[in-house]
């Protein structure tokens, strides 16, 4: 079967979630992003932004291990190919290499629009929110008594048009967060559903009492939590711009907390 954006979009939204899972080498994730880059190469301009996320990834596993040549070869080939996350750039780990002159030539090759800038340090700042709310529930989830199932609420990708493909990057960087995020909450939620089953078929010990008592407040804190999520989509600000600029300055933009 020929390869498509789709079906790549998919191979590498798979491969960042496997990533963020813990589970991979990192020969093994290494790997696979060379391999979407180099199938994503005959697709043309359609498919640049698929290269850039491999590149721009490439380079954050070449941070972690603290190869700063080999990071900045990709973040150069990853804005060629179209990247432009700017505020992803501001993370604590990235801004040591501001000081390098390679990286602020590169860096100062980028260009965005205010629209895209704006959904960006929305995406960052989901990005945040998630893992906050993810470690908020598992705390809420100790001890409850009931055998039913939470998932984490999740604010809706962004679907307006982008000005700059590049901002595609990001949404499918929260969309793989999102799903590494759920997949975790819902086997440690199953594992206690199925361990409150248990009490109850083998020794009778399970507090049925409690466990209507927990599931109402978990339904109610779970209905609350998706509200604010939906609450939360991205809108585009009327006249926020689609013209391309040039990224903030280097150092301006602080990363969402």
């Amino acid at each position: 079967m020929a390869d498509t954006v789709d079906s790549l979009t998919a191979r590498l939204h798979d491969l960042l979630v496997t990533c963020l899972a813990g589970a991979p080498r990192r020969g093994d994730l290494a790997a696979g992003l060379h391999d979407v880059t180099a199938r994503a190469a005959p697709l043309g301009p359609d498919g640049a932004w698929l290269a850039a996320a491999c590149h721009a990834n490439l380079g954050d596993l070449a941070v972690a291990q603290g190869d700063l040549n080999r990071a900045l070869y990709h973040l150069d080939a990853a804005v060629t190919a179209g990247y432009n996350d700017c505020v992803a750039l501001h993370i604590p780990s990235i801004r040591p290499l501001h000081q390098d002159p390679r990286f602020r030539v590169t860096y100062e090759r980028m260009r965005i629009t205010q629209g895209d800038f704006e959904e960006l340090v929305w995406l960052h700042r989901e990005m945040q929110i998630m893992v906050s709310e993810a470690r908020e529930a598992t705390v809420d989830n100790i001890g409850r008594l009931d055998t039913g199932v939470s998932p984490l609420p999740q604010a809706p990708l962004p679907t307006r048009a982008p000005h700059t493909p590049g901002l595609l990057i990001t949404r499918i960087e929260l969309a793989a967060l999102q799903t590494a995020l759920q997949q975790a909450a819902l086997k440690a939620e199953f594992g206690r559903s199925a361990g409150n089953t248990s009490l109850g078929l083998i020794d009778g010990s399970w507090d049925h009492t409690r466990a209507v008592s927990d599931a109402r407040h978990a339904d109610d804190r779970d209905t609350r939590r998706q509200l604010e999520a939906e609450a939360r989509a991205f809108v585009e600000r009327p006249g926020a711009g689609a013209v391309l600029l040039a990224c903030p300055p280097l150092g301006s933009i602080t990363y969402p907390g």
